[in-house]
Protein backbone atom coordinates (compact mmCIF):
# COMPACT_ATOMS: atom_id res chain seq x y z
CA UNK A 1 0.00 0.00 0.00
CA UNK A 2 2.34 2.45 0.75
CA UNK A 3 4.61 1.40 -2.70
CA UNK A 4 0.98 2.19 -4.48
CA UNK A 5 0.35 5.63 -2.54
CA UNK A 6 4.36 6.57 -3.75
CA UNK A 7 2.88 6.13 -7.42
CA UNK A 8 0.11 7.98 -7.03
CA UNK A 9 2.18 10.64 -5.52
CA UNK A 10 4.75 11.31 -7.85
CA UNK A 11 1.61 10.72 -10.67
CA UNK A 12 0.19 13.61 -9.18
CA UNK A 13 2.97 15.82 -9.30
CA UNK A 14 3.95 14.86 -12.78
CA UNK A 15 0.21 15.95 -13.64
CA UNK A 16 0.56 19.19 -12.09
CA UNK A 17 3.74 19.78 -13.63
CA UNK A 18 2.49 19.31 -17.14
CA UNK A 19 -0.57 21.69 -16.38
CA UNK A 20 2.26 24.11 -15.66
CA UNK A 21 3.97 24.06 -18.71
CA UNK A 22 0.77 24.52 -20.80
CA UNK A 23 -0.39 27.30 -18.84
CA UNK A 24 2.97 28.76 -19.00
CA UNK A 25 3.44 28.13 -22.76
CA UNK A 26 0.16 30.27 -23.26
CA UNK A 27 0.38 32.82 -21.25
CA UNK A 28 3.66 33.09 -22.88
CA UNK A 29 3.14 32.68 -26.09
CA UNK A 30 5.25 34.63 -28.83
CA UNK A 31 2.15 36.96 -30.07
CA UNK A 32 3.03 38.17 -33.84
CA UNK A 33 4.54 41.74 -33.98
CA UNK A 34 2.72 44.15 -35.99
CA UNK A 35 5.66 44.72 -38.84
CA UNK A 36 6.49 41.08 -38.27
CA UNK A 37 7.94 39.74 -41.61
CA UNK A 38 6.15 37.63 -43.93
CA UNK A 39 7.63 35.26 -46.17
CA UNK A 40 10.26 37.83 -47.65
CA UNK A 41 8.34 41.26 -46.84
CA UNK A 42 9.13 43.54 -44.08
CA UNK A 43 7.42 46.83 -43.41
CA UNK A 44 9.90 49.25 -42.13
CA UNK A 45 7.64 52.52 -42.37
CA UNK A 46 4.06 53.75 -42.95
CA UNK A 47 2.91 57.03 -43.15
CA UNK A 48 -1.30 57.74 -43.12
CA UNK A 49 -1.72 53.97 -42.77
CA UNK A 50 -3.00 52.12 -40.23
CA UNK A 51 -3.76 48.27 -39.14
CA UNK A 52 -7.08 48.37 -40.45
CA UNK A 53 -6.48 50.04 -43.88
CA UNK A 54 -9.82 52.57 -44.58
CA UNK A 55 -12.43 50.26 -47.20
CA UNK A 56 -12.68 53.15 -49.64
CA UNK A 57 -8.67 53.02 -49.89
CA UNK A 58 -7.13 52.08 -53.21
CA UNK A 59 -4.18 49.55 -52.80
CA UNK A 60 -1.57 50.40 -55.39
CA UNK A 61 1.78 48.22 -55.08
CA UNK A 62 4.92 49.84 -56.83
CA UNK A 63 8.55 48.64 -56.50
CA UNK A 64 11.61 51.40 -56.12
CA UNK A 65 14.76 50.02 -57.46
CA UNK A 66 17.75 51.78 -56.82
CA UNK A 67 19.07 52.69 -60.11
CA UNK A 68 15.25 53.33 -61.88
CA UNK A 69 13.81 55.17 -58.01
CA UNK A 70 12.81 58.39 -60.25
CA UNK A 71 10.47 56.21 -62.56
CA UNK A 72 8.78 55.34 -59.13
CA UNK A 73 8.45 58.81 -58.19
CA UNK A 74 6.87 59.71 -61.55
CA UNK A 75 4.52 57.14 -61.79
CA UNK A 76 3.46 57.43 -58.29
CA UNK A 77 3.12 61.50 -58.84
CA UNK A 78 0.69 61.21 -61.56
CA UNK A 79 -1.25 58.36 -60.30
CA UNK A 80 -1.92 60.45 -57.42
CA UNK A 81 -2.29 63.80 -59.43
CA UNK A 82 -4.91 62.52 -61.38
CA UNK A 83 -7.61 61.30 -58.71
CA UNK A 84 -9.75 62.36 -55.95
CA UNK A 85 -9.65 58.42 -54.78
CA UNK A 86 -8.34 57.71 -51.40
CA UNK A 87 -4.88 55.73 -52.81
CA UNK A 88 -2.54 53.36 -50.39
CA UNK A 89 0.73 52.82 -52.03
CA UNK A 90 2.67 49.82 -51.22
CA UNK A 91 6.73 50.83 -52.25
CA UNK A 92 8.46 47.83 -52.61
CA UNK A 93 12.30 47.56 -52.38
CA UNK A 94 15.70 46.63 -51.18
CA UNK A 95 17.65 46.97 -47.82
CA UNK A 96 19.66 49.59 -49.83
CA UNK A 97 16.88 52.06 -50.94
CA UNK A 98 14.64 52.23 -47.85
CA UNK A 99 15.80 55.86 -46.68
CA UNK A 100 16.25 57.04 -50.20
CA UNK A 101 12.59 56.74 -51.09
CA UNK A 102 11.41 58.03 -48.12
CA UNK A 103 13.35 60.81 -48.19
CA UNK A 104 12.42 61.83 -51.79
CA UNK A 105 8.91 61.01 -50.57
CA UNK A 106 8.96 63.34 -47.72
CA UNK A 107 10.87 66.11 -49.04
CA UNK A 108 8.45 66.55 -51.98
CA UNK A 109 4.96 67.54 -52.88
CA UNK A 110 4.01 63.68 -52.25
CA UNK A 111 4.70 64.40 -48.33
CA UNK A 112 1.05 63.94 -47.76
CA UNK A 113 0.50 60.71 -49.82
CA UNK A 114 -0.70 57.38 -47.98
CA UNK A 115 2.24 54.72 -48.10
CA UNK A 116 3.91 52.14 -46.65
CA UNK A 117 7.73 51.06 -47.79
CA UNK A 118 8.39 47.54 -47.52
CA UNK A 119 11.64 45.62 -47.72
CA UNK A 120 12.00 42.51 -50.04
CA UNK A 121 13.96 39.95 -48.83
CA UNK A 122 15.80 38.12 -51.94
CA UNK A 123 16.17 34.91 -50.92
CA UNK A 124 12.49 34.38 -51.20
CA UNK A 125 13.85 33.98 -54.72
CA UNK A 126 16.99 31.58 -53.93
CA UNK A 127 16.82 28.51 -56.12
CA UNK A 128 14.03 29.72 -58.50
CA UNK A 129 15.70 32.11 -60.55
CA UNK A 130 18.13 31.08 -63.78
CA UNK A 131 21.21 32.96 -63.72
CA UNK A 132 20.95 35.00 -67.63
CA UNK A 133 23.67 37.25 -69.08
CA UNK A 134 21.55 38.56 -71.95
CA UNK A 135 19.19 41.03 -70.14
CA UNK A 136 20.80 41.00 -66.50
CA UNK A 137 18.07 43.79 -65.67
CA UNK A 138 15.19 41.43 -66.06
CA UNK A 139 16.40 39.19 -63.48
CA UNK A 140 16.63 42.26 -60.47
CA UNK A 141 14.72 40.20 -57.32
CA UNK A 142 11.73 43.75 -57.76
CA UNK A 143 10.99 41.50 -60.68
CA UNK A 144 9.01 39.10 -59.21
CA UNK A 145 7.42 41.01 -56.41
CA UNK A 146 3.77 41.07 -58.95
CA UNK A 147 4.38 37.19 -58.11
CA UNK A 148 3.74 37.66 -54.15
CA UNK A 149 1.07 40.24 -54.07
CA UNK A 150 -1.44 38.01 -51.57
CA UNK A 151 1.72 38.05 -49.39
CA UNK A 152 1.46 42.00 -49.33
CA UNK A 153 -2.13 42.89 -49.05
CA UNK A 154 -4.34 41.82 -46.42
CA UNK A 155 -7.29 44.10 -45.50
CA UNK A 156 -8.18 44.87 -49.20
CA UNK A 157 -10.20 42.65 -51.69
CA UNK A 158 -9.27 43.82 -54.62
CA UNK A 159 -5.01 45.40 -55.78
CA UNK A 160 -3.74 46.98 -58.38
CA UNK A 161 -0.09 46.70 -59.78
CA UNK A 162 1.46 48.91 -61.53
CA UNK A 163 5.10 48.64 -63.03
CA UNK A 164 7.91 51.56 -62.43
CA UNK A 165 7.93 52.73 -65.69
CA UNK A 166 4.43 53.64 -66.08
CA UNK A 167 2.68 57.43 -66.26
CA UNK A 168 -1.42 57.20 -64.82
CA UNK A 169 -2.80 60.12 -67.07
CA UNK A 170 -6.63 58.78 -66.09
CA UNK A 171 -8.21 58.33 -62.61
CA UNK A 172 -7.01 55.03 -60.68
CA UNK A 173 -10.27 54.36 -59.49
CA UNK A 174 -11.67 53.63 -62.82
CA UNK A 175 -9.12 51.20 -63.41
CA UNK A 176 -9.93 49.83 -59.64
CA UNK A 177 -13.88 49.16 -60.79
CA UNK A 178 -12.82 46.98 -63.44
CA UNK A 179 -15.12 43.57 -63.29
CA UNK A 180 -13.49 40.36 -63.37
CA UNK A 181 -15.64 37.16 -64.91
CA UNK A 182 -16.12 34.38 -62.50
CA UNK A 183 -12.96 32.05 -61.84
CA UNK A 184 -10.68 35.30 -62.60
CA UNK A 185 -7.80 36.50 -60.31
CA UNK A 186 -6.89 38.84 -62.30
CA UNK A 187 -7.09 41.59 -65.81
CA UNK A 188 -4.69 42.42 -67.82
CA UNK A 189 -4.65 44.44 -71.26
CA UNK A 190 -4.62 41.70 -74.13
CA UNK A 191 -1.51 42.66 -77.02
CA UNK A 192 -4.90 42.12 -79.47
CA UNK A 193 -6.55 44.22 -78.00
CA UNK A 194 -5.99 47.53 -79.79
CA UNK A 195 -5.83 47.80 -83.38
CA UNK A 196 -4.72 51.11 -83.59
CA UNK A 197 -1.12 49.99 -82.22
CA UNK A 198 -0.90 47.34 -84.63
CA UNK A 199 0.92 48.61 -87.35
CA UNK A 200 3.66 50.42 -84.40
CA UNK A 201 3.94 47.22 -82.84
CA UNK A 202 4.80 45.24 -85.85
CA UNK A 203 7.20 47.97 -87.07
CA UNK A 204 9.60 47.55 -84.12
CA UNK A 205 9.20 44.01 -84.16
CA UNK A 206 7.68 43.73 -80.92
CA UNK A 207 6.02 40.37 -80.06
CA UNK A 208 2.24 39.42 -79.50
CA UNK A 209 2.12 36.16 -79.00
CA UNK A 210 2.79 33.50 -76.86
CA UNK A 211 5.77 32.15 -79.56
CA UNK A 212 7.52 34.93 -78.38
CA UNK A 213 7.76 33.89 -75.27
CA UNK A 214 7.92 30.40 -74.71
CA UNK A 215 10.60 28.16 -76.46
CA UNK A 216 8.22 25.95 -78.57
CA UNK A 217 11.34 23.70 -79.13
CA UNK A 218 10.95 22.65 -75.40
CA UNK A 219 8.42 19.07 -74.82
CA UNK A 220 7.35 20.63 -71.91
CA UNK A 221 6.50 23.78 -73.38
CA UNK A 222 4.52 22.39 -76.15
CA UNK A 223 2.95 20.07 -73.94
CA UNK A 224 1.58 22.80 -72.22
CA UNK A 225 -1.05 23.09 -75.30
CA UNK A 226 -1.15 26.19 -75.55
CA UNK A 227 -1.14 27.58 -79.17
CA UNK A 228 1.66 29.39 -79.94
CA UNK A 229 0.15 32.03 -82.09
CA UNK A 230 -2.37 33.16 -78.79
CA UNK A 231 -2.20 36.76 -78.22
CA UNK A 232 -0.23 37.22 -75.17
CA UNK A 233 -0.44 40.00 -72.47
CA UNK A 234 1.87 42.07 -70.26
CA UNK A 235 1.62 41.78 -66.63
CA UNK A 236 3.14 45.17 -65.67
CA UNK A 237 -0.30 46.89 -64.66
CA UNK A 238 -2.92 44.40 -63.94
CA UNK A 239 -5.79 44.45 -60.94
CA UNK A 240 -6.30 41.32 -59.23
CA UNK A 241 -8.50 39.88 -56.70
CA UNK A 242 -6.67 38.93 -53.45
CA UNK A 243 -9.29 35.94 -52.54
CA UNK A 244 -9.31 34.09 -56.02
CA UNK A 245 -5.51 34.85 -56.37
CA UNK A 246 -4.87 32.62 -52.90
CA UNK A 247 -7.65 29.85 -53.79
CA UNK A 248 -6.26 29.23 -57.26
CA UNK A 249 -2.54 29.15 -55.08
CA UNK A 250 -1.42 31.37 -58.19
CA UNK A 251 1.84 32.25 -56.49
CA UNK A 252 2.48 28.02 -56.16
CA UNK A 253 2.08 27.84 -59.80
CA UNK A 254 4.36 30.50 -60.55
CA UNK A 255 7.06 29.54 -57.98
CA UNK A 256 6.95 26.06 -60.05
CA UNK A 257 7.05 27.07 -63.22
CA UNK A 258 10.05 29.38 -61.95
CA UNK A 259 11.98 25.86 -60.47
CA UNK A 260 10.80 23.95 -63.57
CA UNK A 261 12.84 27.14 -65.53
CA UNK A 262 15.75 26.75 -63.71
CA UNK A 263 15.64 23.29 -64.73
CA UNK A 264 14.46 22.89 -68.67
CA UNK A 265 15.42 26.69 -69.33
CA UNK A 266 11.64 26.85 -70.60
CA UNK A 267 12.23 30.80 -71.54
CA UNK A 268 15.05 33.16 -70.93
CA UNK A 269 15.98 37.30 -70.94
CA UNK A 270 16.81 36.55 -74.47
CA UNK A 271 13.45 36.59 -75.16
CA UNK A 272 10.74 38.75 -75.62
CA UNK A 273 9.34 38.83 -71.88
CA UNK A 274 12.02 37.97 -70.17
CA UNK A 275 12.02 35.80 -67.32
CA UNK A 276 8.75 37.23 -65.24
CA UNK A 277 6.02 37.15 -67.76
CA UNK A 278 6.34 33.79 -69.31
CA UNK A 279 5.42 32.02 -65.47
CA UNK A 280 2.49 34.68 -65.83
CA UNK A 281 1.55 34.18 -69.57
CA UNK A 282 0.90 30.49 -68.33
CA UNK A 283 -0.62 30.51 -65.19
CA UNK A 284 -3.12 33.12 -66.49
CA UNK A 285 -3.49 31.17 -70.07
CA UNK A 286 -7.60 31.87 -70.68
CA UNK A 287 -7.92 32.60 -66.96
CA UNK A 288 -8.02 35.98 -66.76
CA UNK A 289 -10.71 39.28 -67.44
CA UNK A 290 -9.79 41.75 -70.16
CA UNK A 291 -9.39 45.57 -68.87
CA UNK A 292 -9.77 48.28 -70.83
CA UNK A 293 -7.07 48.73 -72.90
CA UNK A 294 -6.21 52.77 -72.98
CA UNK A 295 -5.12 51.33 -69.25
CA UNK A 296 -2.05 50.08 -70.93
CA UNK A 297 -0.32 51.73 -73.97
CA UNK A 298 2.74 50.07 -73.96
CA UNK A 299 5.51 49.28 -76.29
CA UNK A 300 6.94 53.54 -75.87
CA UNK A 301 10.75 51.79 -74.76
CA UNK A 302 11.01 49.37 -77.58
CA UNK A 303 12.67 51.72 -79.76
CA UNK A 304 13.73 55.73 -79.64
CA UNK A 305 11.76 55.87 -82.82
CA UNK A 306 8.14 54.58 -81.62
CA UNK A 307 5.99 57.05 -82.28
CA UNK A 308 2.05 57.36 -81.35
CA UNK A 309 0.10 59.99 -82.98
CA UNK A 310 -0.90 62.73 -79.97
CA UNK A 311 -4.53 62.25 -79.79
CA UNK A 312 -4.58 59.15 -79.19
CA UNK A 313 -1.22 59.55 -76.11
CA UNK A 314 -3.40 62.06 -74.63
CA UNK A 315 -6.64 59.64 -74.93
CA UNK A 316 -4.40 57.34 -73.12
CA UNK A 317 -5.55 56.51 -69.19
CA UNK A 318 -2.15 54.93 -68.93
CA UNK A 319 1.31 54.72 -70.74
CA UNK A 320 3.84 52.49 -70.55
CA UNK A 321 7.57 52.67 -71.47
CA UNK A 322 8.37 48.78 -71.22
CA UNK A 323 11.53 48.03 -72.74
CA UNK A 324 15.24 48.75 -72.61
CA UNK A 325 14.81 53.19 -73.89
CA UNK A 326 13.54 54.43 -70.45
CA UNK A 327 12.31 57.72 -69.82
CA UNK A 328 15.03 59.12 -67.10
CA UNK A 329 17.48 57.91 -69.90
CA UNK A 330 18.16 59.01 -73.34
CA UNK A 331 17.42 58.42 -76.61
CA UNK A 332 13.85 57.48 -75.72
CA UNK A 333 10.33 58.21 -76.92
CA UNK A 334 7.86 60.70 -75.59
CA UNK A 335 9.77 61.55 -72.78
CA UNK A 336 8.43 65.07 -72.27
CA UNK A 337 4.92 63.14 -71.25
CA UNK A 338 6.94 62.04 -68.64
CA UNK A 339 9.24 64.22 -67.96
CA UNK A 340 6.17 66.33 -66.27
CA UNK A 341 5.80 64.07 -63.61
CA UNK A 342 9.15 63.41 -62.42
CA UNK A 343 10.34 65.13 -59.01
CA UNK A 344 13.82 65.81 -58.77
CA UNK A 345 15.82 64.09 -56.53
CA UNK A 346 16.71 66.31 -53.38
CA UNK A 347 19.46 64.24 -52.10
CA UNK A 348 21.22 64.43 -55.86
CA UNK A 349 21.41 60.79 -55.90
CA UNK A 350 19.38 60.12 -58.98
CA UNK A 351 20.04 62.06 -62.08
CA UNK A 352 18.28 62.06 -65.34
CA UNK A 353 20.37 61.04 -68.49
CA UNK A 354 20.11 63.61 -71.01
CA UNK A 355 21.88 65.28 -73.92
CA UNK A 356 23.30 67.93 -71.91
CA UNK A 357 24.40 65.91 -69.12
Amino acid sequence: MALLRKINHILMLLLVLMVCIILYSKVHKKEPRKNETRAGFNPVYERGSHDEAGEDDIPVVICAAEGRMGGTIAAINSLYSNTEANVLFYIVTLRNSLQHVRKWIENSNLKDIKFKIIEFNPLVLRGKVRPDSSRPELLQPLNFVRFYIPLLIHNHEKVIYLDDDVIVQGDIQDLYNTNLKPGHAAAFAADCDLPSTHEMVRSVGMQTTYMGFLDYRKQAVRELGINPSTCSFNPGVFMANITEWKHQRITKQLEKLMQQNVQENLYSSAMAGGVATPPMLIVFHEKYSNMNPLWHIRHLGWSPDTRYSEQFLQEAHLLHWNGRFKPWDYPCAHIELWEKWYIPDPTGTFVLIRPSS
